[in-house]
């Protein structure tokens, strides 16, 4: 997935088309929000002028008749009360058109990221994935805050302001206009080309710490079994404090343009009180008008220096949402093709039609124009040195990636012509080290059925050879196994993965290394429940350890992306010279295959 930084009007652009998609899925809310928002700022604009109203009314009014000043009293009053009540209206609407927004995001950013292929998720920091997630979308509810509540009427109150000077003092809303423009010019730039850099190098940092720590606490088991924390605490510390050194960096940045800023302030100031005293004194301006002009002034500060600080805001939240957009926007490297169809298994026949597969930046294919066939409901072993191609081979088979050329079919039909979702429900996978979540045993078994009622789950642990330790304790199947089954062993572990593979009832089964790492007597119960799952069912067995294929139909031999060795054990045994009782000899002995042959 690239992640281009676009120009500064494009990322602009970029990001209002963004978040102008999500304000729409409430469209009632939004138009309530922009109604309720300019009819707030307008009225915010008049309290001056009605001040103003009221000082000529008192300066000018009899004594003897209290009436004109009471009125302009009450309608400065009612102009205060409306601006807080449709303020306040604002603040409800937007609370709920955000929510809906930000859980939108949120699910939409979790989707994409789930979808993304297997290489981009090996190529990434969970950590930091997280991260990006979470700081998008409290980015997204800032970016609408500050457009709603800061910005826009900021805009209102400025044009609203010049226009009304420029249609009762034509110089001084022209002057006014003029240093407005200019304070507002010059803040955007420097946003943009001053502080906005140093906010994204300290973003990047930012992920790169939150991607650290996930690592090290994920991986505390490792850290402890080689008294290596100070060695993280060390790697963290380094990582901090690159981020500590880019952060004072975009701080100081942002705190020297609110120093520029603030001095243009100060000119507007003196500009505006300069013009209206030079009008007073030229009697085109009343008393109450300089009482409307200064109340306008500090008004008119007030949303300035807001503009300027929400510039910077709406920046940083531009910078923080980069990821999440970017997110949005990428294509899946493994994605369904056009009209793509769920896949119909009627009997599990595998095909391999001259594949050539490369994995991305490699110099060399796995496979080049490779073919196999696997009858339906053959039990296939998969031998070979590491690195020869079994593990590529079943994920191809998963459709994990994509080919470059060929065909690979499931009872005849192209896989890159069905849909994913359908396609990897009829593969059950036991894998050498299961992962399962941080949930209840129950959740785990069913998690290739979902639907699966209670005693279909204990049924399963129970062919599965987990319910001796799973009703032995205190909360049986509602029991929480930690993060990545932390708190079961490795045979437990594989004993609930593949309970949850005859839960799913899939059509074909892929047992990679499935018992290559347990005792020996969780490889027995392991390999029970494996010869009950596999009857009736293409099964491919990825194995080191040989002595646990020698019972399948028919074993291929890999070496170098090609089958060098097709054949049952037997008949690969046979061979004076070959690789595969090669293989067999270096882990159980010449002698003992010898015995085992008579």
């Amino acid at each position: 997935m690239s992640s281009q930084n676009p120009r500064p009007g494009g990322k602009y652009t970029r990001v209002l088309h963004f978040a102008a998609h999500y304000w729409w899925l409430s469209p009632g809310l939004f138009c309530g929000v922009a109604i309720a928002r300019v009819c707030s700022t307008l009225v915010d604009v008049a309290v001056p002028i009605a001040s103003g109203k009221l000082v000529d009314a008192v300066a000018s009014g009899d004594h003897a008749d209290p009436w004109p000043a009471t009125r302009a009293l009450l309608i400065l009053l009612s102009l205060v009360a409306l601006f807080q009540m449709s303020r306040q209206t604002v603040t409800f609407l937007l609370n709920r058109m955000s929510a809906r927004a930000i859980t939108a995001i949120g699910r939409d950013a979790f989707a994409k990221v789930q979808r993304f292929s297997a290489e981009w998720h090996a190529n990434s920091f969970a950590g930091a994935t997280v991260r990006k997630i979470t700081r998008g979308m409290s980015a997204f509810d800032t970016f609408t805050d500050t457009l709603a509540f800061n910005l826009v009427p900021a805009l209102i109150v400025v044009v609203g302001v010049t226009a009304t000077f420029v249609w009762r003092w034509p110089v001084l809303g022209a002057v006014v206009g003029f240093c407005i423009v200019c304070f507002i010019a010059v803040s955007v730039c420097l946003s943009i080309f001053y502080v906005s850099p140093a906010n994204r190098a300290a973003r990047e940092v930012d992920s790169k710490m939150s991607g650290v720590i996930a690592d090290s606490v994920s991986g505390n088991a490792t850290v402890k079994t080689f008294a290596a924390e100070e060695r993280e605490d060390a790697l963290f510390g380094s990582v901090a404090r690159t981020w500590g050194e880019k952060s004072v960096i975009s701080w100081d940045r942002a705190a020297w343009t609110g120093l520029a800023q603030n001095f243009m302030l100060i000119v507007v100031q003196a500009v505006m009180l300069g013009v209206g005293i030079a009008l007073w004194s030229g009697e085109r301006a009343t008393p109450g008008d300089i009482a409307s002009l200064i109340a306008t002034q500090f008004l008119l500060s007030g949303y300035l220096r807001d503009i300027a600080q929400q510039v910077r805001q709406i920046q940083r939240t531009v910078n923080d949402m980069d990821d999440v957009l970017d997110f949005r926007e990428a294509e899946p490297d493994v994605a369904d093709a056009s009209g793509s169809k769920p896949l119909v298994v009627a009997r599990g026949k595998i095909e391999f039609d001259r594949v050539t597969f490369r994995y991305k930046g490699a110099r060399t294919p796995v496979f080049e124009n490779f073919s196999i066939v696997i009858p339906a409901g053959q039990r296939l072993g998969l031998v070979g040195a590491s690195g020869a191609g079994k593990s590529s081979f079943v994920k191809l088979i998963q459709r994990l990636y994509d080919i470059d050329s060929g065909e690979i079919r499931v009872d005849g039909q192209n896989i890159a012509r069905v849909t994913q979702q359908s396609l990897r429900r009829a593969i059950g996978l036991v894998p050498q080290d299961p992962i399962l979540f941080h949930r209840s045993l129950a959740d785990n078994i069913a998690y290739g059925n979902p639907e699966a009622e209670a005693g279909d789950i204990a049924r399963a642990a129970r062919q599965a050879h987990a319910a001796d330790f799973i009703e032995g304790l205190a909360k049986g199947y509602e029991t929480l196994v930690g993060e990545r089954g932390i708190k079961l062993s490795g045979g437990e572990r594989q004993r609930v993965a593949i309970a949850r593979a005859i839960l799913a009832d899939s059509p074909i089964l892929i047992l990679d290394e499935a018992t290559s790492s347990l005792d020996s007597l969780s490889e027995r119960y392991i390999r029970s429940a494996i010869d009950r799952l596999s009857a009736s069912r293409t099964t491919i067995v990825v194995a080191h350890r040989l002595s646990t294929i020698q019972k399948l139909d028919r074993i291929l031999v890999f070496d170098g992306g090609k089958i060098v060795e097709d054949g049952s054990h037997a008949d690969l045994l046979a061979r004076p010279d070959g690789v595969y009782k090669a293989l067999l000899e270096a882990q159980i002995g010449a002698g003992e295959i010898a015995e085992a042959a008579e």
